[in-house]
């Protein structure tokens, strides 16, 4: 039994081990050495970064003070996810274009739709004809001349705005 308990022991304290292993580790602008479980900030070089997540082991102290490009297997595939970034980009560049264009055009649609209809109710208010409206209650009440000017006025500004 004590065995078994030993070795559950032994299990659990590795268990919680494990996450000290995912740290990062890198000397800082005075040569202190930080642990943290984030990445480093940008301006720390790469030669100050001594361990990353997932290293078993810290990078030797030569490989470390000596930047080397990448290899060439990796520059291609960082330049294809850059390609694919400037792709995203500008097929989302140009879907808002396009949806800014189709407001556009619902605007202006809208807009020559009020301009007729202003037109028409302004040649029938300019005709003479007896125009009759009805009120809240549901009656039907006669526009009289100050109400018909009125109202000509009006579509006359809708006019000039919408049909400018």
């Amino acid at each position: 039994m004590r065995t078994i308990s030993t070795l559950l022991l032994l299990v659990a304290g590795l268990a919680l081990a494990l996450p000290a292993a995912a740290q990062w580790q890198w000397r800082d602008q005075n040569d202190k050495l930080v642990f943290s479980d984030r990445p480093p900030p940008s301006d720390v070089p790469e030669s100050r970064i001594l361990r990353r997540p997932g290293a078993l082991r810290p990078a030797p102290a030569a490989a470390a003070a000596s930047v080397a490009p990448p290899p060439a297997a990796a520059v291609p595939r960082l330049a294809g996810k850059d390609k694919e970034l400037e792709e995203r980009r500008q097929q989302a560049e140009a879907q808002e274009e396009a949806k800014k264009a189709a407001q556009l055009q619902a605007q202006a649609r809208a807009r020559a739709d009020n301009c007729a209809r202003a037109r028409q109710a302004k040649t029938t208010y300019d005709s003479g004809v007896r125009l009759a409206r009805t009120d809240a209650n549901g009656e039907r009440e006669f526009i009289d001349d100050a109400t018909r000017a009125a109202e000509s006025r009006r579509l006359q500004s809708i006019i000039a705005s919408d049909c400018s």
